[in-house]
C-alpha cells in the first residue's frame, strides 16, 4: 500500500456517513483484522492499521472537514497518521454490539434518498490561486420546492404510508426456503406515496432554478485539487439532506511563471556582462510582492537559483515553497566594430589566465 487509499473506501462508507456509521464500520474492520485474531498475518495487521488511521480522521470533525476538502494533502501537519494511544478502548463493547444487538429481526427502511452530488470545474489565475479568492459558481439545478418544502404533497396534505410495503420501502417474497427482498415498486423505496401532489412541483418535491454558490478557494490551492461544498448539490427526496458540490480547480497558464507543486519557476534574462560580473535582479511575483535575486559572478546559462520561502503557500498555512529562477544569458547581436574589438581583447585576456587544454589534461 504505497499510496494511501481513500479513507471512506477503507471503511466502506459513503461520504455522508454519520458519526455512528463511521464508528460501526470501524468496529467491523477492527474485529476482522485485529492482530490477535490473525496471528502472524502481516496483511491483516496492515489492514487494521489502515482502518484505524481512517477512523481517527473521519471521527474527528476538524480532520474530516479538511480531508473532505483537500484529501490526504489537507492532513499534513495535523497528526493524522499513526495509531492513537487509546485505540483499543474502542473494543470494549464490540462483542456486545455484534453478538447481542441483532434482536428484533426488523427490516431496514430505505426512506427518502439523499440528494446527488454535483461536480463542476473552476479556472483560476495563478495570482488568485496563490492569494486565495471567492468565486460565484452558477448552477442550473433542481432546488427544494418552497411550496411543499420538498415533500411533493399539496400544502395542507401529507404523504401516506405505502400500502404495498407498509412504509418499509422494500417487499419480500419467498421461493421455497429462500426469501428475496427488493425495492418496493409502488413507492420506489421511499416508503410513502402522494395522494394529492403539489401543484408547483407536480409531486417531485423540487423545481429547476438558476442559483449562485459562493466558493472560497484557500490560498495556495493548485490545479487538479478539488473542493467540497457541503449541502450545495441536488436536493434530497422528501426533505432528505441535499448532496454536495465538488469543485475541480483548473489553473490557467501564466505568461511568466510555472507552478510545480509548491515551487514557482521563472526564467530571467541576464546580459553577458551581468552574468560574468554578477548583479541583482528584481522579480515581481504573482502575489503582488517582489524579491531581489542575487546573480553570482560567472553564472552559467540554464543555471537555477533557488530562493526559499518565495513559492506558493501551503493550503494548511505551514510555510511556502521556493522560487526557482532559471538563468538565460542574452548574447548581444549586431555588435559595432569597436565592441567586437573589445570582445577580442577580452577573449585574449581571459585566455592568458585560463589553463591550457594540455595543462588541464596533463
Amino acid at each position: 500500500m504505497s499510496e494511501k487509499r481513500d479513507f471512506y473506501e477503507v471503511l466502506g462508507l459513503a461520504r455522508d456517513a454519520t458519526p455512528d456509521d463511521i464508528r460501526k464500520a470501524y468496529r467491523q474492520a477492527a474485529l476482522k483484522y485485529h492482530p490477535d485474531r490473525n496471528p502472524g498475518d502481516a496483511s491483516a495487521e496492515a489492514r487494521f492499521k489502515e482502518a484505524t488511521e481512517a477512523y481517527q480522521v473521519l471521527s474527528d470533525e476538524e480532520k474530516r472537514r479538511r480531508y473532505d476538502q483537500f484529501g490526504h494533502a489537507g492532513l499534513e501537519g495535523m497528526g493524522a497518521g499513526g495509531v492513537d494511544s487509546d485505540i483499543f478502548s474502542h473494543f470494549q463493547d464490540i462483542f456486545s454490539e455484534f453478538f447481542g444487538g441483532f434482536g428484533g429481526g426488523q427490516r431496514r427502511r430505505r426512506g427518502p434518498a439523499r440528494g446527488q452530488d454535483i461536480r463542476v470545474q473552476q479556472r483560476l489565475s495563478l495570482r488568485d490561486a496563490l492569494l486565495g479568492c471567492k468565486r460565484e459558481v452558477v448552477l442550473r439545478t433542481p432546488v427544494t420546492c418552497d411550496e411543499c418544502s420538498g415533500s411533493g404533497a399539496k400544502p395542507g396534505t401529507k404523504r401516506k404510508p405505502c400500502g404495498t410495503c407498509g412504509g418499509a420501502g422494500q417487499v419480500s417474497t419467498s421461493r421455497g426456503f429462500v426469501m428475496f427482498t427488493q425495492t418496493c415498486p409502488e413507492c420506489s423505496g421511499e416508503g410513502s406515496v402522494i395522494k394529492t401532489p403539489c401543484g408547483t412541483c407536480k409531486g417531485f418535491g423540487a423545481v429547476e432554478k438558476t442559483r449562485k454558490v459562493v466558493v472560497n478557494f484557500p490560498a495556495g490551492i493548485d490545479g487538479g485539487q478539488r473542493l467540497r461544498v457541503p449541502g450545495q448539490g441536488m436536493p434530497g427526496a422528501q426533505g432528505a439532506p441535499p448532496g454536495d458540490l465538488y469543485v475541480d480547480v483548473d489553473l490557467a497558464a501564466d505568461e511568466r511563471f510555472e507552478r510545480d507543486g509548491l515551487d514557482l519557476i521563472t526564467r530571467v534574462p541576464v546580459s553577458f556582462v551581468d552574468a560574468a560580473l554578477g548583479s541583482t535582479v528584481k522579480i515581481d511575483l504573482p502575489d503582488e510582492t517582489a524579491v531581489d535575486v542575487e546573480i553570482p559572478a560567472g553564472v552559467q546559462p540554464g543555471e537555477v537559483i533557488s530562493v526559499k520561502g518565495k513559492g506558493a503557500p501551503r493550503i494548511d498555512g505551514r510555510g511556502r515553497g521556493a522560487l526557482q529562477v532559471i538563468i538565460q544569458v542574452e548574447v548581444p547581436r549586431n555588435l559595432s566594430p569597436a565592441a567586437q574589438e573589445l570582445l577580442r581583447r577580452f577573449q585574449d585576456e581571459v585566455a592568458k589566465h585560463q589553463p591550457s587544454a594540455k595543462a588541464a589534461t596533463a
